[in-house]
């Protein structure tokens, strides 16, 4: 099967075209990557890929609970042991980069950081704090020109750090909501300046990071994860001009030679349905303009995956949850063996239960 041959990302060898998604997992005590985490990653070092959990550049964009940065130096250098863990192992892993903008709680945050957005513009709901347990999400400040230009200096230097510390290459997270997505969507980008109004200016910010990304590591070494149509934390959906905004960011993204564009669909979890022929078109949108490979994600099982793979939708193709529970995926999949139900209630609760305590099929 197409699905288990290897494959050159930009001359990076991958063992096969399985891609371990990016998830949130809440280990990461204090903000710092450490031994549980390392032994996490490690023992699913068989994906050909590996995208780590969503980790911020600044620590403006620590907003939920137990998530990991890569701004300080201390930071940096707790990630090493992780990427020496999946290399050990022959594996390849990008770190994702996830700045939760107006996603988030002060308490959550390091001292002197700021709930930062596009816009004045409060998230509904709640979310946890270890300290207070669940807050309603607090009011963020408008992100200033100055504000605005220091986090995509932020992206840039956490690419480098992510380099230093070992990893292959970064993902560039533009989806679910986050700081990125929160400029491409009108509902929580009303700026009136450059970097918001017509699609064209909400596009910038993205293009902006993508570009100073670039510039810091090449682009052979810089994904971007991107989810048009969702409604995660609080987006729009399908709002009038979408298709269009995001098929000429796909293409401006293509032109700045990205290493892949890495296309989600939560549909499987509830969310609406993205639509497929403009999800077609993103993606030769992002190729048509010397863009790399194009990874898809949402809800696959081994069949559907090959089907994407042979009729040349996808080059890679991305697994989450399936991941959590099942640390030998690439075997089960290969032997198309029953795969191990994860448990919801220990996703996001620190300590190993529910994150490295579950057997690989041999051991059943």
């Amino acid at each position: 099967m197409k699905l288990f041959s290897s494959y050159s990302l930009n001359d990076m060898h991958l063992n096969n075209r399985v891609v371990m998604a990016p998830m949130t997992r809440s280990r990461a005590i204090g903000n710092v990557a450490n031994g549980l985490i390392a032994e996490y990653y490690a023992q699913r070092a068989a994906a050909g890929l590996i995208i780590t959990e969503g980790t911020s550049p600044s620590p403006n964009g620590l907003g939920y609970a137990r998530i990991p940065g890569i701004a300080s130096p201390e930071q940096m250098l707790s990630w090493q042991q992780v990427t020496d863990a999946v290399h050990a192992r022959d594996g390849r892993i990008f770190l994702q980069m996830m700045h939760s903008g107006r996603v988030g709680s002060k308490l959550n945050l390091p001292p002197g950081a700021k709930v930062l957005a596009p816009s004045a513009i409060a998230m509904s709901g709640v979310i946890w704090t270890d300290s207070h347990g669940e807050q309603p999400h607090e009011l963020p400040e408008e992100m200033t020109a100055d504000d605005v230009q220091v986090a995509i200096a932020e992206y840039a230097q956490a690419a480098r750090n992510a380099i230093s510390a070992g990893f292959d290459g970064v993902e560039i997270h533009g989806a679910n909501g986050y700081l990125i997505t929160q400029f491409l969507d009108p509902g929580s980008n009303q700026r009136s300046d450059e970097f918001g109004g017509d699609a064209v200016r909400r596009n910038r910010f993205a293009l902006d990071v993508a570009a100073a990304v670039v510039e810091a590591i090449g682009a052979s070494r810089t994904g971007i994860r991107l989810s048009p149509y969702g409604v995660f934390n609080d987006m729009s959906g399908a709002y009038d001009g979408i298709d269009r905004q995001y098929i000429e960011l796909a293409s401006g993204l293509g032109r700045l030679g990205l290493a892949y564009l890495h296309m989600v669909d939560h549909s499987s979890m509830g969310a609406p349905q993205p639509d497929q022929a403009t999800v077609r078109e993103i993606c030769q949108s992002f190729r048509g303009t010397g863009g790399g490979v194009v990874i898809l994600s949402g809800g696959y099982d081994r069949e559907r995956a090959e089907a994407d793979l042979q009729s040349g939708a996808a080059d890679l193709i991305a697994f989450g949850r399936s991941f959590i529970a099942n640390p030998d995926l690439v075997t089960r999949l290969e032997n198309a063996s029953a795969l191990a139900a994860p448990n919801q209630e220990t996703f996001y609760t620190p300590g190993p239960e529910g994150y490295t305590d579950y057997p690989v099929s041999a051991e059943l």
